[in-house]
């Protein structure tokens, strides 16, 4: 009987006008989809591509730099770099460019490490210059440089796993074994899904010396050992103890950095000749001819790139006159030649991402690399006993060698000449193996005395590798002992001089012809953005312009010389003055705050104060339903610093600021539709800026504290309804009528 033919699926257009089957388009949450293909792709990228591992290197440089130790390139001449890039792309499928790339970050000619791992040779650009590209792979050629040794140590002795490549065709190393802690020596930076990581580079005998002595005591002081980070551009490193220590407790803060400049009299100019390494040549010639055609430098002639085989250098013709020193306090107070590092010391820590401190960072060191050692004293235990059990077994055919050959001669079947073997001479199969392999020109009483006297070297080195493996303080020796090998080998002078009296390099000079001060109106956006505009352009002016989706947080009417506070999400405080801010119009969107203060990557502006001659106090409410009163004293310095770290908790997250010059009454109103007036006078002023506060609400099963706003704005009628005599205090809830239209202005 004939099979009936199935009919045809009909064909239809779905709304989009892609052709489809009939009942195939289906519908899926948006956060299923999430889950199921974005959720995957934001790990991937976070363990097997942007974060750095322990032992300091990302999967693409740890890939070609085992594909250059594979292909003999350590102590050989140098190979083409195409060629290496070619042999990468067995372990690494992302790409000729992206490979070509971390090699010329890795390379001694690109200056982007203390401590490069490939010798260059040809165009590798420069770390300090944006625009000097580096030439095509075919043109240059690359080996490993001898530091490089100290990363591959070992690797054959199973002091790390080994894995798959992508497609199972060769094995590759989940981390190299550094006998040093590369991870703080050299830099990295990565930016992943959700998170990101930048380290500093640290002098590799500071490093080394900062980790042996944790090791001896684990309360040691590490800013005894370690003052600073040290850069490959050289530089200057303002001091700060209270940051730098901060940095090394939280892995979280940032270094300033200063450019080196000689002035010569003959000539009348000043070189530059070292510069932070967060900014680049090019950089610091746009910003200067920005400025001279604004006509706020004046005192420069000329200033041109005079960069050679010789090195970086920036000359500036000077007009007669001309104070250097003034000159050069206003161009670090102007440009980038004096920059911030912002430190971020996020490291995978067994395929978890982990913001760790130095002392934290040098402990997870320690403990991989004494499982590394402690693998390698494994390893070769096992060969030696290995080693000793097949002569134990050469050692009892010493007495009888005829017999030994009378066996294997007398056996008919070759099969049955290591059982033959192990019967006679009460040895296991593999010893008989041995024997049996045996040449017959060694068949004799010399060949087997020179073998076997080796028994006991054996014994005694299986003993002392044991005792090892029992002892932590042995191993720690063994730590020890390697990292004064690589200091001895391979450490250097520090090339970023530390200037330990940052006071005083703060302490800019200034213009002796300042701007007269004239009354001027500033808007300031939610987004950050902020306009500086005089009374005579407002009247001209029409609607205020804002950026799509933002609206203006506060107004006030100041002087063109006031100083701002601006608080950030990340617990940090820039101070700025309105003169640094052009004139603007209520047509513009006027200077972004993050971009104009030089705020870190992902910060976000909290909250702008005017602090005037810091008289009064600053109210921070936070979540948990505290208030913390500092006075506006606490955040003026005598010197111009540009950032104060610590500005307030990170206990919790922050709600609110405010500014007042006295007390005052408040409402702080909950997330479960509840508000409480109190006065400020209940609150002490604390000293220290980044205090926890007080409770002031006492907050209900998942509520917490919304926001706070003076009384005199709010909708609230009935004060009496909702006013606490001591605090903290849960208020009342609010009457429909009572309740805010929208958040106030964070600012009075």
């Amino acid at each position: 009987m004939a099979r009936k033919k199935e009919p045809e699926k009909k064909k239809k257009v779905n709304t989009d006008g892609v052709m489809g089957l009939v009942g195939s388009t289906t519908e899926q949450p948006i956060s299923e989809t999430l889950e199921l293909n974005y959720m995957p792709y934001a790990m991937s990228v976070i363990v097997s591509r942007a974060i750095p591992e322990i032992d300091g290197f990302k999967p693409s440089h740890r890939k070609l730099l085992y594909t250059m130790y594979k292909m003999g390139l350590q102590p050989g001449s140098r190979t083409k770099s195409a060629n290496i890039v070619g042999q990468t792309m067995k372990l690494n499928p992302h790409g000729d460019a992206a490979i070509y790339e971390t090699m010329v970050r890795l390379a001694r000619g690109n200056e982007t490490l203390l401590h490069p791992f490939v010798d260059s040779k040809g165009n590798f650009g420069k770390v300090y210059s944006r625009d000097m590209a580096y030439a095509a792979p075919r043109y240059t050629e690359a080996k490993l440089e001898p530091i490089a040794q100290e990363l591959f140590r070992d690797i054959d002795l199973d002091t790390v796993d080994m894995v798959d490549n992508y497609d199972a065709t060769m094995k590759e190393p989940t981390l190299l074994p550094t006998t040093y802690p590369n991870v703080l020596v050299n830099p990295n930076q990565g930016i992943a899904v959700g998170m990101a990581s930048n380290i500093c580079s640290f002098n590799l005998k500071e490093v080394c010396d900062t980790a042996i002595a944790l090791m001896r005591d684990p309360e040691h002081d590490i800013l005894s050992t370690l003052p600073g980070p040290d850069f490959s551009t050289g530089a200057e490193l303002l001091f700060d103890e209270a940051q730098t220590r901060a940095v090394y407790e939280t892995g979280r803060g940032s270094f300033r950095l200063r450019a080196k400049w000689r002035y010569q009299k003959e000539g009348n100019l000043i070189e530059i000749y070292q510069i932070p390494y967060t900014t680049s040549t090019e950089v610091i010639m746009d910003k200067v001819a920005d400025l001279i055609k604004a006509g706020k430098i004046r005192e420069i002639a000329d200033m041109r790139d005079e960069t050679d085989l010789g090195g970086l250098k920036l000359t500036i013709d000077l007009k007669r006159g001309v104070d250097p020193a003034k000159l050069m306090a206003k161009l670090f107070r102007t440009t980038s030649l004096q920059d911030s590092f912002a430190c971020n010391f996020n490291i995978l820590i067994e395929g978890m991402p982990r913001v760790l401190g130095v002392r934290e960072i040098l402990q997870e060191w320690t403990a991989w690399r004494t499982q590394c050692v402690r693998r390698r004293i494994w390893f070769q235990k096992e060969r030696k006993a290995e080693r000793l059990h097949l002569l134990k077994g050469l050692e009892k055919i010493l007495l009888d060698i005829d017999k030994a050959v009378s066996i294997i001669r007398h056996t008919e079947l070759e099969a049955e000449v290591v059982p033959n073997l192990m019967i006679g001479f009460g040895i296991d199969e593999i010893q008989a193996n041995f024997v049996a392999e045996i040449k017959l020109r060694n068949l004799n009483r010399e060949y087997i005395l020179r073998h076997t006297r080796t028994i006991a070297d054996l014994e005694k080195d299986i003993a002392d590798l044991e005792a090892t493996l029992k002892s932590q303080r042995k191993l720690q020796k063994v730590l020890i002992d390697e990292m004064n090998a690589v200091v001895k080998k391979y450490g250097q002078d520090r090339r970023t001089g530390i200037v330990y009296d940052a006071a005083d390099a703060d302490d800019e000079v200034e213009e002796e012809a300042q701007a007269p001060e004239t009354p001027v109106h500033i808007f300031v956006s939610k987004q950050g953005y902020l306009k500086k505009i005089t009374p005579q352009s407002l009247r001209m002016s029409g609607e205020q312009k804002f950026k799509e989706g933002d609206s203006l947080s506060f107004t006030t009417e100041t002087t063109s010389r006031a100083e701002l506070l601006v608080f950030t999400d990340r617990f940090q405080c820039y101070k700025s003055r309105l003169s640094e801010f052009d004139d603007s119009k209520a047509s513009v969107l006027g200077d972004y705050l993050p971009q104009k203060l030089g705020m870190e990557p992902g910060e976000n502006v909290v909250s702008v104060v005017l602090p005037g001659d810091y008289s009064g106090f600053v109210l921070f409410f936070f979540e948990n339903g505290k208030a913390a009163k500092v006075p506006l004293s606490a955040y003026e310095t005598k010197t111009n610093r540009k950032k104060l770290t610590g500005a307030y908790s990170d206990k919790s997250p922050l709600r609110t600021v405010l500014s007042m010059k006295e007390d005052a009454q408040l409402v702080a109103y909950s997330t479960d539709n509840r508000a409480m007036i109190f006065s400020t006078a209940l609150l002490l002023p604390k000293t220290t800026r980044s205090t926890q506060g007080v409770a002031v609400l006492t907050l209900r099963k998942k509520a917490t504290l919304d926001f706070a706003a003076p009384v005199a704005g709010s909708n609230i009628k009935n004060e009496a309804r909702y006013r606490a005599k001591s605090i903290p205090a849960a208020g009342a809830v609010l009457k429909a009528e009572e309740a805010p239209q929208q958040q106030i202005a964070l600012e009075l």
